[in-house]
């Protein structure tokens, strides 16, 4: 597997893996009507680093590190990571965890903290925690779920 900074030329195949992911509605806060612009902006935004991860050629996740807080936080990392329906079950977001930790630590951050990891997200929440993730956090029914209505929400941390 391959990681480089995702680029503007990217756009087509990163709305390709984020437009499905948007419009299910169950792992991110964003509207499922969003509109192509609107989470290209958000991912692509000069507030992070954004990597897409390459198999064969073909782009089959997508991530992003941030610093969490200004200033005085600013040392502790935010992520978010997608992988293209195409690929789930393959490894990809796994690859990506640990391409981002080394990263994020090349970058000049000490920890990671995700704040807003859907309860519901099972998929999510195993990696994170076999990945040295602790659950530091739960806020009650703070996400709408289009099946499950109110859910909790975890914040997760670890070291780098």
């Amino acid at each position: 597997m391959i990681f480089q900074t995702a680029t503007r030329e990217d756009s087509d195949r990163l709305w390709e893996i984020i437009e499905p992911i948007i419009r299910a509605g169950e792992t991110y806060v964003f509207s499922p009507d969003s509109s192509r612009e609107k989470m290209l902006d958000y991912w692509l935004d000069s507030d992070k680093d954004t990597y897409v991860a390459k198999l064969d050629g073909e782009i089959l996740g997508t991530f992003y590190l941030k610093a969490n807080q200004p200033d005085r936080g600013s040392h502790v990392v935010n992520a978010g990571y997608m992988v293209a329906a195409k690929a789930g079950g393959r490894g990809i977001g796994r690859a990506m965890a640990d391409f981002s930790f080394s990263e994020a630590r090349r970058l000049g951050y000490t920890a990671m903290q995700f704040n807003y990891v859907i309860s519901s997200n099972t998929i999510a929440v195993s990696l994170w925690e076999k990945l040295g993730f602790k659950i530091v956090g739960q806020v009650p029914d703070a996400f709408m779920h289009p099946k499950l209505g109110p859910t909790d929400v975890y914040v997760m941390y670890r070291k780098l």
